[in-house]
C-alpha cells in the first residue's frame, strides 16, 4: 500500500448544497457554496449543478499549477 500525506477528502472540494423550495427531482434548482474559498453560483438544471462543480475544480487545478513562467525568466 502506498501511504501519501495528502488527505482523501481535502477541505478544498467541500461543499455546501442549497436546493430551493420549489426544486424537484426533475426541477433541480439551487446554489453551490464552496466551504473554504466562499464562492457560490447558482444552478436551475442537473447538468447546470454538474458545470458548476467542474468549473470549481477546474479554477483549484489551475491554482494549484505554479506559474512556471515566472521562473524562467
Amino acid at each position: 500500500m502506498k501511504l501519501t500525506n495528502e488527505t482523501k477528502y481535502p477541505s478544498r472540494r467541500a461543499y455546501v448544497l442549497k436546493l430551493r423550495g420549489d426544486a424537484g427531482p426533475r426541477d433541480l434548482a439551487g446554489r453551490l457554496e464552496n466551504l473554504v474559498t466562499g464562492q457560490h453560483r447558482d444552478f436551475g438544471s442537473s447538468q447546470a449543478l454538474l458545470d458548476v462543480l467542474a468549473c470549481d475544480l477546474e479554477a483549484a487545478a489551475q491554482e494549484a499549477v505554479p506559474d512556471r513562467s515566472a521562473t524562467n525568466r
